[in-house]
Order: C-alpha cells, then sequence, then structure tokens
C-alpha cells in the first residue's frame, strides 16, 4: 500500500477521534473519560478483525479458485498464490494482516487488482449516504408516532399504528425493497410515465419516475464517461432521486422500531410526579410533554439509534443488492463471493470503527438530553 492511502485511512480515523472528543465536549463528558472509551475500542476492532480471519480460513478454498481460469497452467496459478501470500501458513499470513493493519496497510484487493483503500474509500461515502437517508426516515417518524400513539393510548390511532408497526417491524428488508421495486418504480412509475405522455400530468410528475438500479441515471453517467459538464446540482439530485427508495426501504422498519421504543418510555415518563405537578400548574398538554417528558423519554431512544448502526450495515447488504446501490454491503458480498480475504478484513476493519463510535456517541449523548448525567 503507498504513502498516500495510508495518510488517508489516518486522516479518517484522526477525523472521528476529534469529532467524538469534540461531541463529548459539548456534552460535558470528561476528556479522560472519552480517551478511555476510545482506546477501548481498540482491541475490540481487532478482535473482530481475528474473528472474521478465522471464519475465512476455515472456509474450503481460496481466492485463486475463484478468479483464476482453471485453464490457467501450474506454474502461473502457483505465481499467483506465492503473490498474495496465499502459499504461507494461516499464522503466518494471519500477523502478517495485523501488522499492516497497525499500520493502516489494508493491501491489494486480489480479485479487482487495485488497493483496497481505493475500493473502500469508493463505496463507504455512498452506505454513509444511505444510512444518513435512513436515520432521517426512521427516527423523526418514528418519534412522531410513538408521541401520538402515547397521547392517544387505548384509541382507535394507537392501535391502528401498533398494527402497522408491528407489520413493518416483521417484514424482511430485502422483501420490502422488492416490493417497493415493484409497486412504487415499476407499476406507480410505468402509470405516470402513461399519464404524462398522454397530457394528463404536466412533464413536472416525472419526479415520480423512481429507477430503481444503480446510483446515477443512464444519461448521467453517459455525460459523466465522453467528460460532459454536469452541475454539482444536477448529480446531487440524480443521486437522491436514486437514494430515496433504498433509504425508505430501511428506515421504514426503523422507524416501526423507535415507534414502538418511543411510545412505551413516553408512557413510562408521563406518570412520574414530576409530570403531574407540571400539569398541576396549569401548563397545556403540549408543553408538557415536548418540553417536559420528551428529555428522559428519548434516553432509550439515544441508546436504540446507536445500537441501530451495526444493522444498518447488515441490513445494507442486502438493500444494496437489491437496488444494486455501490455501496460497502455490495463490496462486501463481491468480496465474499470471490474469497477476496483483504478486502473483507478492511470491510470489517471499517465497519467495525463506524459501530463503536455510533455506539460511543449515543452513550456520551446522554449527559446532553438529561444533565443529571455526568462521565467523570
Amino acid at each position: 500500500m503507498s504513502a498516500e492511502p495510508q495518510v488517508g485511512a489516518l486522516l479518517g480515523i484522526l477525523g472521528f477521534v476529534a469529532i467524538l472528543l469534540v461531541f463529548a465536549r459539548i456534552g460535558g463528558v470528561s476528556m479522560t473519560y472519552a480517551m478511555k472509551r476510545i482506546g477501548m475500542a481498540v482491541p475490540l476492532v481487532f478482535a473482530v478483525v481475528t474473528f472474521i480471519f478465522i471464519l475465512l480460513e476455515l472456509a474450503p478454498g481460496d481466492a485463486s479458485t475463484k478468479f483464476l481460469n482453471p485453464d490457467f497452467p501450474p506454474e502461473v496459478r502457483q505465481m499467483v498464490i506465492a503473490k498474495y501470500g496465499l502459499d504461507k501458513p494461516a499464522i503466518t499470513r494471519y500477523f502478517i494482516m495485523m501488522g499492516n493493519l497497525a499500520v493502516l496497510d489494508f493491501g491489494r484487493s486480489i480479485s479487482a487488482e487495485r488497493p483496497v483503500w481505493d475500493l473502500v474509500r469508493t463505496a463507504l461515502p455512498n452506505t454513509v449516504m444511505l444510512s444518513g437517508v435512513t436515520l432521517a426516515v426512521a427516527y423523526p417518524l418514528g418519534i412522531v408516532l410513538g408521541i401520538v400513539q402515547a397521547v392517544r393510548q387505548g384509541k382507535p390511532t394507537d392501535t391502528a399504528i401498533s398494527i402497522a408497526s408491528l407489520t413493518f417491524f416483521s417484514m424482511p428488508s430485502f422483501w420490502f425493497a422488492m416490493m417497493l421495486q415493484l409497486f412504487v418504480a415499476y407499476y406507480f412509475s410505468t402509470w405516470i410515465t402513461g399519464m404524462i405522455d398522454a397530457g394528463t400530468l404536466p412533464g413536472f410528475f416525472s419526479v415520480f419516475d423512481f429507477d430503481v438500479t444503480g446510483m446515477n441515471s443512464n444519461e448521467i453517467q453517459m455525460a459523466m464517461a465522453v467528460g460532459d459538464d454536469v452541475s454539482w446540482l444536477e448529480w446531487a439530485g440524480d443521486v437522491g432521486h436514486h437514494l430515496l427508495l433504498p433509504g425508505v426501504a430501511m428506515g421504514v422498519a426503523g422507524s416501526a422500531s423507535a415507534a414502538r421504543y418511543m411510545r412505551s418510555s413516553l408512557l413510562e415518563v408521563i406518570r412520574q410526579d414530576y409530570i403531574r405537578t407540571a400539569r398541576a400548574k396549569g401548563l397545556s398538554e403540549r408543553v408538557v410533554i415536548l418540553k417536559h417528558a420528551m428529555r428522559n423519554a428519548l434516553l432509550p431512544i439515544i441508546t436504540l439509534m446507536g445500537l441501530s448502526i451495526p444493522f444498518m450495515f447488515s441490513g445494507s447488504v442486502l438493500v444494496e443488492q437489491v437496488f444494486s446501490w455501490p455501496g460497502m454491503g455490495q463490496l462486501i458480498v463481491q468480496s465474499i463471493f470471490n474469497q477476496d480475504t483483504p478486502t473483507i478484513v478492511a470491510c470489517f476493519f471499517v465497519s467495525t470503527l463506524l459501530v463503536v463510535t455510533g455506539n460511543l456517541v449515543a452513550d456520551l449523548s446522554y449527559a446532553m438530553v438529561d444533565p443529571r448525567i455526568r462521565y467523570d
């Protein structure tokens, strides 16, 4: 791995650490506690990488059986195996891998014949975008639905939302993604296109003609391929158009879970003595709920947000495959299929860092939401 990718990876990790320290400072958390938690993440990341390496070693075959043509001469096959160190004992390859990871050297992809960092650097922002849309759909919607349920406990609205939440929570994300493809991106978009062609609807409604594969439309891809100028706004709008359905596919299940937690937490809080006191003072129900009850009721939601990050990455593996979204999930699937150990290890290394970061941010957020909580 050249110095440039190593510097890029190091700057990325240092950026994570800096963001966490700033976040801790804003929340009133001591730097000693924050650094201690960050330090605890290091052995956890290497433990996950070790576990992944063991699983890959237990799998039959190796990468050379996946991408080398069986008709290649034996000497060519042996040369490739030696080039990537596949002829060394597993324990030797493990220590070489861990030594490289210690200096942020992810190595070279066996199947793609490119530096692994280039593959991760390309795929990671796409998954982060998808996860961002998922969070933007899941938690605002889930919190609002949970509040409505708690305020209207036992009424038909509460029952209807509970049934809908349980239904969507039980759906596999990949199945819901395929249903969105079928009913929204095919039937609905086909109907909209037909109405526009017939002159019944104005051309503006073409925004509802959803694309279901990839990250950019064919027109944008062709324009970029031939070197035509594509404005940043046009590119962002096209990406957002492709991103909407995958984000909804992952976000709806998350909103169902968030709504159930929010309802339960808020119902518990509004039974407390200080809520009865606030009502006795003549405060409106809106002020009581949004100003006094919400701060404590949000604590389980913050925990859920931190713990949902690993599920976003695991869920994105299937959703990205359904929508051909070029993110970390698709990269992991392709790497596993090719038994490309360096790429798989790098993907899980980065994913584990993000999961640890999410959990730590959730932990530190407690002090920001509830002033009674302090970490020293």
